[in-house]
């Protein structure tokens, strides 16, 4: 993955339904959230059910934004933490600079947030991170797998936002390799968070220890089977439900058995996306589990969705 921005290609602007500034990139044929709400989507798949709550005053957070983008998960977590909250130790992983220089162009997006939160993001930008009394940023701008590498062996993550271009479009941050890295980052009572649903990401998930539930959607988004994943250690004792989580349905835990399930594999941590899906799509042929079409039409018949 080169982060040159030919290769990347343009990126264009891309309402959302609750007014908040996003892109479409073409380079990956997605836009970077949802069409219901970009701040929304923060919110809702990020920031509740983090529960940010649990870490008082004089306590560590760290974090690791995984896929910075425009920079909404990290702002919207930085400012929904309170002013005498914990110690924050930041880590954000991206391949492309333009969507947050472009972002903090936006009159739109800049009045999103509080003075301080703000800073952080230009600090982000224009230094490569922040160092204040009570909190400090990294940013590591190149291919993640790469520069997950580079974060001290020692650190271990209360919170892993993940938030990638979709499993088919970027295969190589959705690997079993990359996905069972960083549940490997993660503290004991950490939780790892994304927008996806897919079962491929999910099993990986579950071989590395994982526990799975499932989030519920955000404010405007269309109702489905799933809207996005935690999961957690498995001696963590996170609670079944909680705010913005709920567990796997029977249709989602039967996802996991079918052939949607088979992985994403780069285990040298440099393929391309091409390499991976033909990899992941030969291996399908051959599993001899249930095919996900199959899946689809049992639910269809007895499910609203």
């Amino acid at each position: 993955m080169n982060g040159s921005a030919a290769e990347l290609g343009a990126l264009r602007v891309y309402p959302t339904a609750d007014g908040s500034f996003s892109l479409h990139s073409d380079h990956f044929g997605e836009a970077f959230h949802n069409s219901a709400g970009a701040l929304n989507e923060a919110r809702a798949k990020f920031v509740q059910p983090a529960e940010l709550q649990r870490f008082s005053s004089g306590s560590e957070l760290r974090i690791l934004d995984v896929c910075l983008g425009l920079g909404y998960n990290t702002a919207a977590v930085m400012e929904a933490l309170p002013s005498a909250g914990p110690q924050v130790q930041w880590w954000g992983l991206e391949l492309d600079r333009r969507p947050l220089e472009q972002a903090l162009e936006q009159a739109s997006f800049q009045c999103l947030w509080s003075a301080p939160v703000l800073a952080k993001l230009q600090a982000i930008r224009d230094h490569g991170g922040w160092q204040e009394h009570n909190s400090q940023g990294i940013q590591l701008w190149g291919d993640a797998r790469l520069m997950l590498q580079q974060i001290p062996e020692p650190v271990r993550f209360d919170l892993i936002l993940l938030d990638a271009f979709s499993p088919r479009r970027c295969p190589e941050l959705w690997s079993e390799e990359f996905l069972g890295a960083l549940a490997q980052c993660l503290a004991p009572l950490g939780r790892l968070l994304t927008y996806s649903r897919s079962a491929a990401v999910r099993a990986s998930l579950k071989r590395a220890g994982l526990n799975l539930f499932s989030l519920l959607p955000a404010p405007g988004e269309r109702v489905g089977w799933s809207s996005g994943t935690l999961a957690t250690p498995a001696d963590a004792g996170c609670p079944l439900e909680g705010p913005g989580w709920q567990p796997l349905s029977a249709m989602e835990w039967e996802h996991l058995q079918t052939r949607a399930a088979v992985p994403f594999r780069d285990p040298r941590g440099n393929a391309t996306a091409e390499v991976i899906r033909e990899r992941r799509r030969l291996e399908q042929e051959h599993c001899g589990q249930e095919p996900t079409n199959a899946w689809q039409r049992r639910w269809r018949r007895d499910s609203p969705y």
